[in-house]
């Protein structure tokens, strides 16, 4: 594992060392996303990650206190009317080892279908997030396959992928065997400036705990100019069960633990009114065990605001509340407000590299510490507050 990653590590440093000659080599493409920096008050170890455990429930700004890098590397080329593209991304994330988070080769541009991009390796198709709680609420991919994206069907675009359980840093153990087939149907226009897409997952497998099983369907409506000219809103219904996981991917697949059924409905907005800037998230999802029957109940609402002073300098503010509640004991509670000053290149929300100092006063109650004792509610504690300085930067 060493000698892996010290071969990738040089293999890294070779590519941003001739980064300048790579740039002007047609076809190159270069891009990633990094965030990181210093936390100056914390206790306990604890850096961030102030969350009762939902998957819309951790409000990120002033909560990250991680470090690390994803880089993806592609070079495109043509032959014979064929385009083709091989890409790699190779990921860092605090002290683990480097991973392989893309390989893949895609082609398009044959004669039976010119618009369809045909893959095969290991790949990312991630649709939709939720960049204040950093959650992709519909995502398929990460495992190795292969597949078609962009087929056009009747003015509407067809992606299907089909998945075993394996990835390039690893598979599953020499027993277990899990497949995936996703079917992703987008550009569905429903209204003026309104259209839906519609994601389906099936899952099979051997010797899976519960049963190898599992399916699900994710709906997304996606407005613009809802209510103001300024404000996109997205609506998203989802439902899963079994070894099928919410979001389209697979859900413990290993070997060692049941599925569990899913559901969600989650509601977003963004927008950008001049100097003013922000997004905002309700959000309700339960969870069921398979076979414990073990459930629970996440509750989710924040939002965070932008306003820009300058050009080249933003306020931000971030609120949320979120809520657990289970089968038995009493419910927890958590709320987080975030106040940080930010230099970015322009007044957009979207704006990146962006560069915060911020400050973070987090509070839950009793329920929440006893539940999370062994990271922020260590020795009872009730309340955290953190100061530190983070970059972020996607490009």
């Amino acid at each position: 594992m060493k000698t892996r990653n010290r071969l990738t590590a040089v293999a890294l440093a070779a590519a941003c060392a001739n980064g300048a000659f790579a740039m002007d080599v047609a076809g190159f493409e270069f891009n990633g996303y990094s965030r990181g920096g210093p936390v100056f008050n914390h206790s306990d170890g604890v850096k961030g990650n102030l969350t009762l455990g939902g998957e819309l429930q951790k409000y990120r700004l002033g909560n990250e206190g991680d470090n690390g890098i994803e880089v993806n590397f592609a070079k495109g080329f043509e032959a014979g009317g064929i385009n083709w593209k091989v890409n790699y991304m190779p990921a860092k994330w605090g002290s683990g080892d480097i991973s392989t988070e893309q390989a893949f080769v895609e082609m398009s541009g044959f004669s039976f279908s010119p618009e369809a991009k045909f893959w095969v390796g290991q790949r990312r198709l991630r649709i939709q997030d939720v960049h204040i709680v950093d959650y992709f609420l519909l995502n398929y991919g990460d495992n190795i396959g292969a597949g078609v994206t962009d087929v056009p069907v009747g003015g509407m675009k067809l992606g299907v992928g089909v998945f075993s359980g394996d990835k390039f840093d690893g598979g599953l153990p020499n027993n277990v065997k899990a497949h995936r087939i996703n079917a992703d149907l987008s550009d569905i226009n429903t209204n003026p400036g309104g259209k839906l897409r519609v994601l389906l997952t099936a899952v099979g497998g051997k010797n899976q705990v519960g049963g190898g099983s599992g399916s699900g369907i994710s709906l997304m409506h996606t407005q613009k100019e809802f209510l103001l000219p300024s404000i996109t809103n997205t609506l998203y219904l989802q439902t899963s069960r079994g070894h099928a996981r919410i979001d389209g991917e697979f859900e413990a697949i290993e070997g060692t633990s049941a599925g569990k059924r899913a559901t969600r409905i989650a509601d977003s907005i963004n927008w950008q009114s001049g100097p003013f800037g922000g997004q905002a998230l309700i959000g309700y999802q339960t969870n069921k065990a398979d076979l414990t029957g073990v459930e629970t109940k996440d509750f989710s609402l924040g939002g965070r605001g932008s306003y820009a002073f300058t050009k080249n300098f933003k306020g931000l503010v971030e609120l949320s509340t979120t809520t657990r509640k289970g089968n038995t004991g009493p419910d927890q509670r958590l709320s987080k407000v975030t106040l940080a000053g930010a230099l970015a290149l322009s007044e957009d929300f979207w704006s990146r590299p962006e560069l915060r100092l911020y400050v973070t006063k987090a509070n839950w109650n009793q329920a929440a510490a006893v539940a999370n004792a062994a990271t922020f509610g260590a020795n009872g504690k009730t309340s955290r507050t953190l100061v530190g300085v983070q970059y972020e930067v996607w490009w």
